[in-house]
């Protein structure tokens, strides 16, 4: 009793502890995160981007040191530059980030340092670095466009209240390839602008980029009801790309479907069937729009109601339900599921600095941290392990990165050791090997 290290009896055992164990690092998997990047270089091209101003003779971290800190240990679950101070003496992430981290206030004014100019070209380099990363025999990509709220609870610049959110936000704005899940460019906007904002400007951008390697290449779009807008059926005629893209309900579409509605809500919701249908394509032009478009309605009774939803689409080959169940649906994975990792998982929505260009460097630093994952998901689906390849980032941070080890360090050898009893052994050995 006089050690007061027995926290409770397990019959006549008594259960303590003490802290006489080695040095043992509880971010084993960082070593992963080290060899992507030695590999692909993402990071290095990424901080080489960054025109960096400082006095040589006074510099201790170079841009390159500052980012990988702040993505390796974001890729481990330390999401704010506050939690690296409680890792300066953790002995794997010291040896990988060259014994020296830096400390919270160096990271904070390396995150503010970032001006609209710089902003602009690494929403460029963004681009680039998609364009160039595609296999040379490219002859189609999907394009998924989405935008999600990023709830802010400080004096942010530019955090402003959106009425349809109903809260003070950011408004994120991502596009990704349909096929890869890749980042093709995230922007960060103000709070109240509107979904489909800067994005056909944006688009034309892209489009512009894609085509100067790849001419005549097919793109696809997919998208929901907010980037519905006159610009982007303009852009699909003018640029020659194929779209399908949700609409909202109004008086006049709702005219075309009421017939089916009817039919589907005796015949099936009065009797709690489920039950779904494509009906169309039907001509329909707003006002603002330069041409008829063909819009397609699905009409379903879910049980316990009736969903209607609208979509225009200009793939005249293929019948309604090719579209959207062969076609637009996969966005709920490929997009939104998407988003979830960069939001939930890799922290886009921890945009805490004050200024907003910081706060959108901060995003780019939680894409980069996506990307590292994504590249960790193709070593993945390299090995013979069929569940892993179905994990998210928040699995493969669990069962590969926060592992315990120690590690030993000799003038010829540095040694890491892990536990017998970790589970994902093979995996693992398989990633780093390979």
């Amino acid at each position: 009793m006089s050690n007061k290290d027995t926290v409770f009896y397990r019959g006549k055992q008594a259960v303590s502890f003490d802290f006489t164990a080695d040095h043992v690092s509880s971010d084993g998997g960082i070593l992963i995160s080290n060899k992507v990047e030695q590999e692909n270089g993402l990071l290095r091209k990424f901080a080489s981007q960054i025109p960096d101003n400082r006095d040589p003779n006074l510099i201790e971290y170079s841009y390159l040191h500052m980012l990988k800190q702040r993505v390796y240990l974001m890729m481990q679950g330390y999401e704010d530059c506050n939690d690296e101070e409680k890792l300066s003496e953790d002995p794997i992430i010291k040896y990988l980030l060259g014994n020296n981290l830096c400390s919270q206030p160096t990271l904070c004014r390396f995150e503010n340092s970032i001006d609209k100019h710089t902003v602009y070209n690494l929403c460029n380099w963004f681009v680039d670095n998609y364009v160039n990363s595609l296999p040379d025999d490219t002859t189609k990509i999907v394009l998924d466009v989405d935008s999600t709220d990023d709830p802010t609870h400080g004096q942010q610049q530019l955090s402003l209240f959106n009425g349809f959110y109903y809260q003070w936000m950011y408004n994120e704005l991502i596009i990704n390839d349909g096929e890869t899940g890749q980042i093709v460019l995230p922007v960060l906007r103000p709070g109240n602008c509107h979904t489909g904002r800067w994005f056909v400007a944006i688009l034309k951008r892209i489009i512009k980029k894609i085509n100067a390697r790849f001419p005549g290449i097919l793109i696809q779009i997919r998208a929901d009801s907010g980037f519905s807008s006159p610009g982007i059926y303009e852009l699909a005629d003018k640029e020659g790309f194929i779209f399908t893209i949700g609409i909202a309900a109004n008086d006049v579409l709702k005219k075309f479907t009421c017939e089916k509605e009817k039919q589907i809500r005796d015949d099936y919701l009065e009797n709690n069937k489920k039950y779904k249908e494509i009906i169309g394509p039907f001509d329909y032009q707003a006002q603002t729009w330069h041409k008829p478009q063909k819009v397609y309605a699905k009409v379903e009774s879910t049980g316990k109601g009736m969903n209607i939803r609208y979509f225009v689409s200009n793939m005249n080959q293929m019948s309604g339900d090719e579209i959207y169940f062969g076609f637009y649906v996969k966005r709920g994975d490929t997009s939104e599921n998407r988003i979830k990792e960069i939001k939930n998982m890799c922290y886009s929505d921890r945009l805490s600095c004050h200024g907003f260009w910081a706060n959108f460097f901060r995003l780019f630093l939680s894409c980069l941290c996506y990307e590292m994952f994504r590249l960790i998901k193709l070593l993945i689906k390299k090995t013979s392990h069929y569940i892993a390849k179905k994990w998210q980032v928040s699995n493969i941070r669990l069962y590969l990165l926060k592992i315990g080890t120690t590690i030993k360090i000799t003038k010829r050898r540095v040694r890491l050791k892990y536990s017998k009893a970790f589970v994902f052994q093979d995996l693992f050995s398989e990633i780093l090997l390979n």
